[in-house]
């Protein structure tokens, strides 16, 4: 039979659609959800599941990152968690806070080699981990470490070398900043995906890091990827709150992100959907 009517029943909010990547507006099949939608939801679902079980890609991300400036001539440090495999660091979150002996002896190595008796000879460390998201941290740490190296370039800050760690959950920066000796960390991590964001990275800062620090002592700014919060406008903030956490000695509950939008960007976020 021709031009039989679709089973389908749109919803009237479709239109509204165009603005987010939340599921709305899905319309329906008798009770249920028309097939179309039903199948894009189990693809999201897969693709989420991919994103936690993918291994990163170690090496190709250690040449990316030491090709670039922001390693300020320092090799990357390859580290890894207490948790010794993919399996292990999903079942037990508390290993992946920790380093393995190994990257601890690495990094005492380095710490030894250093010409001097400060206890703090860097005023910065960076530290990108793999989290539940390697896609994440694959697509986007180098060229957001490129963006917000443009905004630190011409500051007065002592950076240590990059470090990667396998299977780590965000407090493991705590314990490679401690062993570095850095006042500040900032830690590029995979984040938990949803279904409509399997490829976001998070930032975290904490001022004076060390083992057994809680989430309060951080600053999260969350959503990094191509289709959330843009390279530019993260770096915008992190570099603000650098500065603010340097200044104030601090991070955490005690300091406030109060930078809004980047200038550049200000314009175009404050247009109202509702008035296109």
């Amino acid at each position: 039979m021709k031009n039989q009517p679709s089973p389908a029943i749109a919803n009237p909010w479709a239109i509204l659609r165009q603005f987010t990547d939340a599921r709305i507006a899905l319309g329906r099949a008798g009770v249920s959800l028309p097939t179309a939608a039903h199948l894009e939801f189990q693809l999201a679902h897969a693709k989420a599941r991919d994103a936690v079980h993918l291994a990163l890609d170690v090496a190709h991300l250690a040449n990316t990152l030491n090709a670039s400036p922001q390693t300020h001539g320092a090799p990357c440090l390859t580290l890894h968690s207490a948790a010794a495999d993919r399996s292990t660091y999903l079942r037990r979150p508390d290993l992946g806070r920790r380093l393995d002996a190994a990257s601890r002896q690495a990094l005492a190595v380095l710490r030894n080699g250093e010409k001097t008796q400060s206890d703090h000879p860097y005023d910065l460390a960076f530290v990108v981990v793999d989290g539940l998201s390697a896609v994440a941290i694959e697509q986007s740490a180098a060229p957001f470490l490129r963006v917000l190296q443009r905004h630190i370039a011409e500051e007065n800050w002592s950076i240590a070398p990059i470090c990667i760690v396998q299977q780590g959950r965000v407090a493991v920066g705590d314990e490679v900043a401690e062993l570095l000796g850095a006042k500040a960390v900032v830690v590029l991590i995979g984040e938990r995906p949803g279904l409509s964001s399997p490829d976001s990275m998070g930032l975290y800062l904490t001022w004076m890091p060390r083992v057994g620090l809680l989430d309060a002592s951080r600053n999260c700014i969350s959503n990094v990827r191509p289709a959330g919060l843009s390279y530019e406008e993260a770096a915008y903030k992190l570099h603000h709150l650098l500065s603010a956490s340097r200044r104030r000695q601090l991070s955490g509950v005690d300091l406030k992100d109060e930078t809004g939008a980047a200038p550049d960007l200000a314009v175009a976020n404050r247009k109202n959907f509702l008035l296109k």
